[in-house]
């Protein structure tokens, strides 16, 4: 009798003991699947975020190369006779001016 005694406590700490297992690994799969989503989540932040950085930095290229075409044209004499004329209203010697009455 002692013998079934002994051996029916450790068929009981056996079953405790891998129920202990199991629910431990349970709780490990849950944590990594409850992680994962989240890095999932971070990653899809991420992505986005960089491809509104690659417009951003696309539409400053844009610009840069806008004000470069704009250097080149107000180094133009066109350029710099027109402003003189318009904004300043600079004209040749001998030149005459009309001006239109409002």
């Amino acid at each position: 009798m002692a013998r079934r005694k002994v051996a029916y406590q450790r068929n009981q700490q056996n079953r405790l003991s891998m129920f202990l297992v199991i629910f431990v690994l349970v709780v490990i799969m849950v944590v990594v699947a409850v992680r994962s989503v989240e890095l999932r989540e971070k990653i899809d932040q991420k992505t986005m975020e960089a491809q509104a950085l690659e417009q951003s930095i696309q539409a400053e290229e844009e610009r840069a190369v806008e004000i470069e075409n704009f250097e080149k044209e107000i180094k133009t004499p066109g350029y710099i006779e027109r402003i003189a004329r318009e904004v300043m209203g600079l004209i040749y010697e001998g030149e005459i001016q009309f001006k239109k009455k409002d």
